[in-house]
């Protein structure tokens, strides 16, 4: 565990839960979304080892819950991550649209995807190896395919 996770994990409740009451708190993601792809230009996916709130809460908490069984081979595979990531960022997307421009609820979008892959990455860490999350996230995805531009 990195001290640094130790300050980052309090992000994951505060916006799963305080977003349940304040929407707004989804801004937090969009926030954390935009300074880790700029961030990934420089140190690629520094950020989900280092800062991922959520990875924090995989390390410190559901690292003792884990079965610590591989994650299954398919998850590694390019097309089923770039599948994932079309999915939930047209789910994103479309939920945005429907949104009306609301800010209130474009915030609660965030909570809400917030959520949903925080209980997919709950489910993977306990049948699989505690960051079973991190070999699909769609946004750790990103950040690879950003970090070897550069390259």
């Amino acid at each position: 565990m990195k001290k640094t996770q130790l300050i980052t994990v309090w992000l994951l409740p505060i916006i799963i839960i305080g977003g349940l009451f304040y929407p707004i708190l989804g801004y937090l993601v969009v926030g954390m979304m935009a300074f880790f792809l700029v961030l990934s230009f420089f140190k690629a996916r520094y950020w989900c080892w280092n800062l991922c709130p959520r990875g924090a809460f995989l390390d410190i908490v559901m690292s003792k819950a884990s079965l610590k069984k591989p994650v299954p081979r398919v998850f590694a595979r390019n097309w089923f991550r770039w599948t994932v990531l079309v999915l939930l960022m047209s789910f994103l997307a479309a939920r945005i649209i429907r949104s009306g421009g609301s800010l209130i609820i474009i915030g609660s979008v965030f909570v809400g995807m917030c959520l949903i892959t925080t209980i997919i990455s709950v489910v993977l860490a306990v049948f699989t190896r505690h960051r079973g999350w991190c070999a699909i996230c769609p946004m750790g995805f990103l950040q690879e395919k950003i970090g070897k531009l550069k390259h």
